[in-house]
């Protein structure tokens, strides 16, 4: 805990954390319930990189995300209901219901996706950033990623280009240690990802993605130095996913004991412990954050379930132009 935290800003932090588990959860007793349908993968467990992490972006800069995006969505200030109506399938909702759980859109927001193939969203953002250079305004791109992303070639070929062209990209490795859909599995995935940043010449941190205030910090850090010129910067937090890697995985490949262990440094309960040592956390506090995070989920699914499907005859048309 920082001297400068101040209750405002942990009882945010903790509120950010709370609404993206809660919105997920929900999600999935409806996924089960059969309103959502297709794929659906959850954040919960790493709530504290999304939470951490964009605030320290301002409006101006972009978000390029992967189909584990939920909580990133949310954090940038996407409305809960547009969210749940998308994967609901709604017109109603951000890509209206076109996109689904994985391909979650905001141009509004400077949020461009929700990308469903690991490793997709890499050149997307180096264009980003690209043109960003290109026309001198002081932004920064910021690309989450898996580190199933690590083994694509796009990987290597976007650091590489960020590095030579010095474009102002801050590459976000969410390393939740199984790098599903890729050659690697299991605790196979990289041990020293931030590592193979270095290799092009790139500054590179390695995070603790279970504690929101080291996100926090460190991903400030980063911003500033990526908008002050500097290239790119590349950040690996360590993460760590409670939930399977979709509601289709049968989760096969690793223990109860190694998810419960991990559960031990759950983000959110480690965070709220750590506020009340420091006095920054009543009980008040807590009851009154699920009340009104609750209210905004029931409130997020009433409008999901009363939105209208999109008409046929719109479904060839290009709905952003």
């Amino acid at each position: 805990m920082t001297a400068s935290m101040t209750r405002e800003r942990g009882v945010e932090l903790l509120r950010q954390m709370l609404r993206i588990r809660r919105f997920e959860e929900r999600a999935a007793e409806l996924y089960q319930l059969g309103k959502i349908h297709g794929f659906l993968h959850l954040y919960i467990g790493e709530e504290a990189v999304a939470a951490g992490s964009i605030p320290t972006l301002t409006n101006d800069d972009a978000i390029v995300a992967t189909y584990r995006e939920h909580g990133h969505a949310l954090v940038r200030g996407t409305s809960m209901r547009s969210l749940m109506a998308e994967l609901f399938g709604k017109a109603t909702g951000c890509a209206r219901g076109r996109g689904g759980s994985m391909h979650f859109f905001d141009a509004s927001r400077r949020f461009y996706g929700g990308l469903a193939i690991v490793g997709g969203g890499l050149p997307v953002a180096v264009g980003l950033a690209l043109a960003d250079k290109l026309q001198g305004r002081a932004r920064v791109t910021a690309c989450y990623f898996g580190d199933g992303a690590v083994a694509e070639g796009e990987f290597h070929e976007s650091l590489n280009l960020a590095a030579l062209w010095k474009l102002p990209v801050l590459f976000l490795c969410e390393n939740n240690l199984y790098a599903m859909g890729t050659a690697l599995a299991r605790h196979q995935s990289q041990p020293d990802i931030a590592g193979k940043a270095r290799a092009y010449a790139m500054t590179a941190h390695t995070v603790d993605g279970m504690d929101v205030l080291a996100v926090e910090d460190t991903t400030g850090r980063a911003v500033e130095f990526v908008r002050q010129g500097n290239g790119p910067c590349f950040l690996e937090y360590r993460t760590y996913r409670f939930r399977a890697h979709s509601m289709y995985d049968a989760e096969l490949y690793r223990t109860k004991d190694e998810v419960n262990e991990w559960k031990q440094r759950d983000p959110i309960a480690v965070f709220q412990q750590t506020l009340r040592a420091a006095g920054l956390l009543h009980d008040e506090d807590g009851e009154q954050l699920e009340t009104s995070i609750a209210a905004e989920v029931a409130d997020a699914v009433a409008f999901a379930e009363a939105g209208t499907w999109e008409p046929v005859e719109d479904l060839t048309k290009d709905v952003y132009s």
